[in-house]
């Protein structure tokens, strides 16, 4: 009993004087500071090739977790695939003949979305090209359009325009819904909702003073009369361009054309020889390759022809000709279309090897090697994503990356 109370003694007069060792163990309060977060706003990277780099983006992917109905998106299954079932390297079974360096994913996550912008701006990519279905609420279209709004949210914060690519071909699909009397007030509508909700950012893209907007097609709106209609209430009018060799369907309502990809490069090569030095505004293109899994999936689509990869030599081949053609506007084709395997993101079969032909391409310059340091960030995201402290930090090494401070960035990394 006097050995308990001496102790007792001894550790009420420690809690008094706030500080006393007991085997080894302070007993003062030494916790960690808290972590200050200091916000930087996006600095631009330096390049030296002036042409403007958009990459084309799939914002459509859904994984169980982020589904209503708890089942992997389409993009992912197609019609027999089911990322459910893993090989031993944990490797799941996905639609595609290429696997994300980062597996497969929702295209709303906040995490990806950092990890996808960092390595293209890194890249020395200016903007985001985004597939856009429209504003209406029917099968995955709400779906893309709200995964496109993340995406959209944290552009300027990492310093990258955007501008949207419309896809026309699902028009008719409203009207047979009963959301729309016909295809043209549909496509009005959608025209409405980009006006109030994208056309006026800051950084969306504007050519001519007048907001960029890419049409997949015409595949629905197919004639000038059609689109007169469709753009009657924009003030102002889209810099609008259409699929290459489409223009004429949308009349003087179209001021240019994009290049695509298709069976041979010689489709690019007649376009910038023959088409685009006609047009007021054109965009060029450059893909890796272009390698369907449509057949492989079980779906009805039955594209016919591919372009081989031949380790890079396509991608090579395609940023010359756009070098060659001195472009003021080329699209990379795509980012993340696994489906028809066109994709510029890091994938276990290529690494980081196509971003960083892009870098060259644009002559980025004073970056350093970043690359597998985003990768790290997002791992981290992802390895304490229930760890406050740890994401407050993660979040200080994105405004670094942000604001070109990459030594600070990976110094922070290498701490965690």
């Amino acid at each position: 009993m006097t050995k308990f109370i001496s102790n007792l003694s001894i550790l009420l007069f420690c809690l008094q004087i706030s500080g006393c060792d007991s085997d080894s163990d302070t007993m003062k309060d030494e916790k960690e500071p808290s972590f200050k977060l200091e916000v930087f706003d996006a600095v631009p990277i330096n390049k030296t090739n002036n042409t403007k780099v958009y990459m084309h983006y799939m914002p459509w992917f859904e994984t169980k977790a982020s589904s209503a109905n708890n089942q992997w998106g389409y993009h992912w299954t197609m019609s027999n695939k089911n990322p459910d079932i893993t090989d031993a390297s944990g490797k799941r079974e996905i639609a595609s003949h290429y696997y994300p360096l980062i597996g497969p994913y929702h295209s709303g996550d906040k995490d990806v979305i950092e990890n996808h912008l960092l390595l293209m701006k890194y890249a020395g990519i200016d903007g985001v090209l985004i597939d856009w279905y429209g504003a209406y609420n029917l099968n995955d279209y709400k779906i893309v359009k709200d995964n496109a709004e993340q995406l959209i949210a944290m552009l300027e914060d990492v310093g990258l325009e955007y501008a949207i690519v419309y896809e026309d071909r699902f028009l008719p699909q409203i009207v047979d819904a009963n959301l729309a009397p016909n295809v043209e007030s549909a496509a009005k509508k959608d025209m409405a909702y980009m006006q109030n909700n994208y056309f006026n950012d800051a950084n969306y893209i504007k050519i001519n003073n007048q907001p960029l907007l890419l049409n997949f097609g015409p595949i629905t709106l197919s004639t000038p009369d059609q689109w007169t209609q469709v753009f009657s209430a924009l003030n102002p009018k889209p810099t609008f361009l259409t699929l290459w060799n489409e223009s004429s369907e949308a009349g003087d309502n179209a001021q240019g054309e994009y290049a695509w990809v298709y069976k041979d490069n010689s489709y690019l090569s007649n376009f910038y020889s023959n088409v685009l030095p006609n047009l007021q505004v054109g965009i060029g293109s450059a893909y890796p390759g272009f390698h369907d899994f449509y057949k492989e999936g079980g779906t009805s689509t039955d594209i016919g022809w591919t372009i081989a990869h031949n380790n890079g030599a396509t991608l090579d081949e395609t940023l010359s000709m756009a070098k060659n053609a001195n472009l003021k506007y080329l699209q990379l084709i795509t980012w993340n279309d696994f489906g028809e395997g066109t994709m510029f993101e890091p994938t276990q079969e290529f690494g980081y090897s196509y971003i960083e032909k892009v870098k060259a391409f644009a002559g980025v310059e004073n970056t350093g090697n970043v690359f597998s340091n985003i990768s790290n960030l997002y791992n981290l995201r992802k390895e304490f994503s229930d760890n406050a402290a740890i994401q407050k930090k993660l979040d200080q090494v994105f405004y670094y990356y942000v604001s070109l401070q990459t030594n600070k960035a990976t110094e922070l990394l290498e701490t965690l």
